[in-house]
């Protein structure tokens, strides 16, 4: 590696020893990912893991794949970059355990316009967090310098997780009837959707992302930068107690495109929106945005970032077990006769 370098390439704006010291820097946050499985180390072709399929009678693999979205534009104009790598975990990982499997390993991709070590370390490190929240293994990445095609201090950051379950572990909408209930988590906030009404609302810039906000209680861009929750452990821990018959993560399309994906053929919801406390930032969206309610659940998670179905002789048990999590969980609704419909006391 020492000899590796490419004066020519440098001036045509890529520096390949700045991509080792990003190595260098990130290793230790990658490192600390690790755990039973992992079978390779940074700087190969490929990360390696080794798959234990004790107990498991017809092992599935699941994988799930996202980017940040257009709350990247908030991280450049905040020069804020520790954060952005959980909310690229958590839109992948948060997909998976909707199967009802546990991620294994997760890989990252980004892209930029010129590769400041430390600012990568930064961001790796972030995902790397995202990683250890997940209890999944961070088992490789890349980074692509690419100047000419991202602005000045730009860059995309996406991924992809593995998880694995047991067929007969698989959730199994079939199982959902009429009578079960919906367990809303909530969440952190806006979470990694909608950024770009967002952006459009608050015509965001490095200032007014600077305001303070009383209804808030910080700055603006604090909150809507705030990285989105990773719900794999507590729900991991609620699918080992409790039967589990529909989980559904509510991201991009809200209540309305997302809640429906976990039903069956046969039955609906019905959500209502006074079971729990919306969020401060979302009514601030809707006030400053002139939004219609409809369109509010229609984009964002409106503070519930991941909604389950289970029995309601088991409603109990899973919000228990839900609060041994410390997770804020509330019943939002119930399972009705119908095709998939979201029905909301709007």
């Amino acid at each position: 590696m020492e000899k590796s370098f490419s004066e020519s390439y440098k001036e045509a704006g890529v520096d390949v020893t700045a991509g080792y010291k990003a190595v260098e820097l990130m290793k230790e946050s990658v490192r600390n990912t690790y755990i039973n499985g992992v079978v390779s180390d940074l700087g190969g072709f490929g990360g390696l893991f080794k798959l234990n399929l004790k107990d498991m009678e017809e092992p599935i693999l699941v994988s799930g794949t996202d980017g940040v979205g257009t709350k990247l534009k908030l991280a450049f104009l905040m020069n804020k970059h520790d954060t952005i790598g959980q909310d690229c975990v958590a839109m992948c990982v948060n997909d998976v355990i909707c199967c009802g499997a546990k991620p294994l390993f997760f890989l990252d991709y980004m892209s930029l316009w010129k590769n400041i070590p430390e600012m990568v370390a930064t961001i790796v490190k972030g995902v790397a967090d995202g990683c250890i929240k997940a209890g999944c293994a961070l088992v490789g990445g890349e980074t692509a310098e690419m100047p000419g095609l991202y602005a000045e201090n730009e860059y995309d950051l996406a991924g992809f997780s593995v998880g694995i379950v047991d067929k007969k572990k698989m959730i199994n909408p079939d199982s959902i009837e009429v009578g079960d209930v919906v367990i809303g988590l909530a969440s952190s906030g806006v979470h990694s959707n909608g950024f770009s009404l967002v952006r459009k609302i608050f015509n965001v810039s490095s200032e007014n992302l600077k305001e303070y906000k009383e209804e808030l209680g910080t700055t603006l861009g604090e909150a809507l930068l705030t990285p989105t929750k990773i719900y794999v452990k507590p729900v991991l821990a609620l699918l080992d107690s409790v039967k589990v018959k529909g989980i559904s993560h509510i991201t991009g399309g809200g209540f309305y495109e997302n809640m429906p994906r976990m039903l069956n053929d046969n039955v609906a919801l019905s959500i209502d929106k006074n079971s729990y406390e919306v969020p401060a930032i979302f009514k601030l969206i809707q006030k400053e945005g002139n939004i219609p309610l409809r369109d509010m659940y229609n984009t964002f998670n409106m503070g519930i970032g991941m909604a389950i179905i289970v029995s309601k002789n088991e409603k109990d048990k899973a919000l228990q077990i839900l609060k041994e999590y410390n997770e804020t969980a509330y019943v939002i609704g119930e399972v009705i006769k119908g095709n998939k419909e979201i029905n909301i006391n709007l």
